[in-house]
């Protein structure tokens, strides 16, 4: 009962928590960048912020890519360092004035606090930021890079973003063969950053990556070492209450999802019983690119995943254009373009009533 409420992803053991209704207020799920806005508008008020930081100057200048503790970058706590009442660094690597590069500006801080240690950072990978070894999902991701490369989205200077699910990281290994069968080299991948990544980077597969949370150590390094790996924050990527930003920039975007329909509505943060169990992320920011692709199977652990209508609607079908499964590909009748662009591709292009019919 300390606790009314939470505004945040629910997950695991707490989403299941909120779902049986044991919380005494009401829970509000908010994207990454609907987040910011939220904080922004006054919607949101903070008393106090604790923002963990690898590595901290008195002043209260912070970075998350150096230190015995490193994570990457400290975007997601940037609007807490802007707008909350009292700001706490907290930090097990207190170094000298300055702190460069810092992420987060002391300015904004309060207190500095040492402790012994922060964080773990081996365990910043997780069982979602490993590659898929399911041959159907594999199947999926390969099937999402051609699609990617008939439409015409692959040619010099383009951009893309891959979520860190185990199908969508096979997606950017496959992308990354094509791409250098053809020579193309993109201007910048917007990250969650992964090894795969990180090696798109170093062989000259891109000039940028627009990294908005680090998954993986590999990551980590690169932030530290690569000129042009980048840390961003939901403010440069996802805020619509700011004057632009990064998602509708994007040529290209593939994410996953718990649910879809035959409207090509999405869901990502409750599966068919109801329960959430998963957070939205930046899952929703990132519809507004120029095409936004779904892989995802038709059924997981017997259950079908494409529906009549999804039990949550997280993402509404106008904003997603295509959906790959390993029974085809089904693209939104609203986008003629790509209809027009793979219709002589050989890939198996059907509508998605055809699919769920099977499943």
């Amino acid at each position: 009962g300390v606790i009314h409420h939470i505004e945040g992803s629910l997950n695991g053991p707490l989403g299941n928590y909120a779902s049986d209704g044991k919380m005494k207020g009401l829970a509000v799920l908010r994207s990454h960048g609907g987040r910011w806005q939220a904080i922004q508008d006054g919607e949101v008020h903070i008393d106090i912020a604790i923002i963990a930081a690898p590595t901290a100057d008195p002043f209260g200048n912070c970075t998350g890519d150096r230190g015995p503790s490193a994570c990457g970058l400290l975007g997601f706590g940037l609007a807490d360092s802007l707008y909350a009442d009292h700001v706490v660094v907290v930090t097990d690597n207190l170094v000298d004035f300055p702190c460069v590069p810092w992420q987060i500006q002391g300015n904004n801080v309060d207190h500095v606090v040492v402790l012994d240690k922060v964080g773990e950072p081996e365990k910043i990978v997780s069982g979602t930021t490993q590659i898929t070894k399911s041959p159907d999902r594999l199947f999926i991701a390969e099937l999402t890079a051609k699609f990617v490369k008939a439409a015409g989205i692959m040619q010099d200077g383009f951009s893309f973003q891959a979520g860190a699910g185990g199908t969508a990281l096979a997606f950017a290994i496959y992308l990354r063969e094509l791409m250098k069968e053809a020579g193309v080299k993109a201007r910048f991948i917007r990250g969650g950053s992964t090894k795969y990544l990180v090696e798109m980077l170093e062989e000259g597969l891109t000039d940028f990556i627009l990294d908005g949370q680090t998954f993986d150590l590999e990551g980590v390094r690169s932030m530290r070492e690569n000129s042009g790996h980048i840390n961003t924050s939901p403010f440069t990527s996802y805020n619509w209450h700011g004057k632009g930003n990064f998602a509708s920039i994007l040529d290209a975007v593939v994410l996953g999802a718990t649910e879809v329909d035959i409207n090509f509505n999405a869901n990502v943060v409750t599966h068919s019983d109801g329960q959430m169990l998963h957070g939205i992320g930046g899952w929703q920011n990132c519809l507004f690119s120029k095409c936004t692709i779904l892989p995802i199977p038709s059924f997981r652990n017997r259950i079908p995943i494409i529906v009549d209508e999804v039990t949550t609607l997280v993402g509404p079908g106008e904003l997603i254009d295509v959906i790959i499964t390993e029974r085809g590909i089904a693209i939104n009748p609203k986008r003629e373009d790509l209809i027009k662009a793979t219709k002589k591709s050989g890939l198996p292009i059907r509508k998605i009533e055809e699919i769920k019919e099977e499943v």
